[in-house]
C-alpha cells in the first residue's frame, strides 16, 4: 500500500510504502541491512524504513522509480526468492534501461531444478537469448566470456531431452590448439582432445545426476565431441550445441550447419574477441551472420559486458579490454594519410 505526501518541500515529496509480511521486510533489509544500503546507494530519493513502513523523500520522478524498484524486489521474494545484491544490481539496471519486460519476470524464469538450485536467467540479454532458443530452430548466442552463453543452452539441451522434445544431446567444440600443439600433449587421441571437451562435462555435472552421465552417453542419449567427428553425419530429433564457435574456419561452420537433421535444433556459441585460430585465418562465426542475415528461423543473440554473470569485475575487465581494442583500432587508422593529402595534413598536389 502506498500513498504521496504533497506537504513536503516544493520540489521533494514523500512516497509511504507499507508491507504487511514481516518476512518480505526482512529479505528487503538483508543480513546486516545490506540489500537496504545497496537500494540507498542505487536511488536518488531518501529511504528510511521504521516498523513495516519504507517512507522515500525526493523528487517526484525519482520515487516514483524507488517505488517500482521497490515493488519488482517485493515481488521477487513473494515469488519465493532470496534477494541478494546481485538481483538488487540486475533489477535496477533493468529499469533504468526502460525495457518492456519486467525484471521479476526475467529473474524468476525457471530453466532448469535440481536438487533445490535452479537455472535461470540472471539478465534481460539472457532471457531474450533463453527465448530465441525456444521460437527458433538455428541460434546463434555471441557475446564475451562470463556471460552464460553454453550453460544456458546445455540447460535448454537438458530440458528439451527431459521433455522428451529431442531424442539425444550432442556437444562439440573445434579442438583448436590455444598455446599448445596437440601433438605435443601426452597421451592418446582422446586424452589430447579431452582438455578442450572438459567444460562441457563440467556444466552436464551441474545440470544432470553425475552417476547417470556415463549411462546416457554409453547409449548415445548424449555426445560430447569434437567438431571432426561431425562430417558426414545427419543429425535427427536431436538438440545439437557448438561451442567456442569463434574458433572454426568459414568450411567448418558450413560443414557443421548442414549436419542440421529433421527434429533438429542448433545453438552455436562463441566470442568473437578471443578467436584462437592461426593467423590469417578467418573466423566463420566471424562471417557467419552476414552470410544467414535474410534467412528466417536463424536468430542472433548478443550479449554483452552487462549480461556477464561472473564476478562483477569480469563486466569491467571486458569493457576495458574493448575499449583499448577501439583505441588501438582508431590509433592505428590514424597512422595512415588520408587519400589525397601529404602526411603533413596538407593536400597532395599533382604536377
Amino acid at each position: 500500500m502506498t500513498g504521496t505526501d504533497h506537504s513536503s518541500a516544493a520540489a521533494r515529496v514523500q512516497t509511504k510504502i507499507s508491507v504487511a509480511d514481516p518476512k518480505i521486510m526482512v529479505n528487503l533489509l538483508g543480513p546486516k541491512d545490506e540489500i537496504l544500503r545497496l537500494v540507498e546507494r542505487t536511488l536518488a530519493s531518501d529511504v528510511h524504513v521504521r516498523g513495516n513502513e519504507i517512507t522515500i523523500t525526493g523528487a517526484p520522478a525519482d520515487n516514483a522509480t524507488a517505488e517500482r524498484l521497490f515493488s519488482e524486489l517485493i515481488e521477487l521474494i513473494e515469488k519465493g526468492e532470496t534477494l541478494t545484491t546481485d538481483a538488487v544490481r540486475r533489477t535496477a539496471a533493468m529499469l533504468e534501461a526502460g525495457t518492456a519486460e519486467r525484471p521479476a519476470e526475467v529473474l524468476t524464469l525457471n530453466i532448469l531444478s535440481r536438487r533445490g538450485r535452479t537455472i535461470r536467467p540472471k539478465t534481460l540479454g539472457q532471457k531474450r537469448y533463453v527465448d530465441a532458443i525456444d521460437e527458433n530452430t538455428i541460434v546463434f548466442g555471441i557475446g564475451p566470456a562470463g556471460t552464460g552463453k553454453t550453460y544456458l543452452a546445455m540447460a535448454k539441451a537438458v530440458q528439451a531431452l527431459q521433455a522428451k522434445q529431442i531424442n539425444r544431446i550432442i556437444l562439440t567444440r573445434p579442438a583448436v590448439e590455444a598455446g599448445e600443439r596437440l601433438g605435443f600433449l601426452p597421451g592418446t587421441l582422446n586424452e589430447k582432445i579431452d582438455p578442450y571437451l572438459r567444460p562441457l562435462y563440467d556444466a552436464l555435472h551441474d545440470m544432470l545426476d553425475p552417476e547417470t552421465i556415463p549411462r546416457l552417453m554409453q547409449a548415445g542419449t548424449i555426445e560430447v565431441a569434437p567438431l571432426a567427428y561431425m562430417r558426414g553425419r545427419t543429425l535427427n530429433d536431436a538438440f545439437i550445441i557448438l561451442d567456442e564457435a569463434q574458433n572454426t574456419t568459414p568450411e567448418q561452420m558450413k560443414m557443421f550447419l548442414t549436419r542440421l537433421g529433421f527434429g533438429a535444433k542448433i545453438v552455436v556459441t562463441g566470442d568473437v574477441t578471443q578467436v584462437d585460430l592461426p593467423g590469417g585465418t578467418t573466423s566463420g562465426l566471424r562471417i557467419v551472420r552476414e552470410i544467414l542475415r535474410d534467412v528466417e528461423d536463424v536468430h542472433f543473440a548478443e550479449l554483452s559486458s552487462s549480461d556477464v554473470v561472473r564476478h562483477r569485475l569480469v563486466a569491467e575487465i571486458v569493457d576495458a579490454y574493448a575499449r583499448y581494442d577501439s583505441e588501438q583500432e582508431q590509433a592505428g587508422q590514424g597512422v595512415h594519410a588520408v587519400p589525397g593529402r601529404a602526411a603533413g595534413g596538407r593536400p597532395n598536389r599533382r604536377r
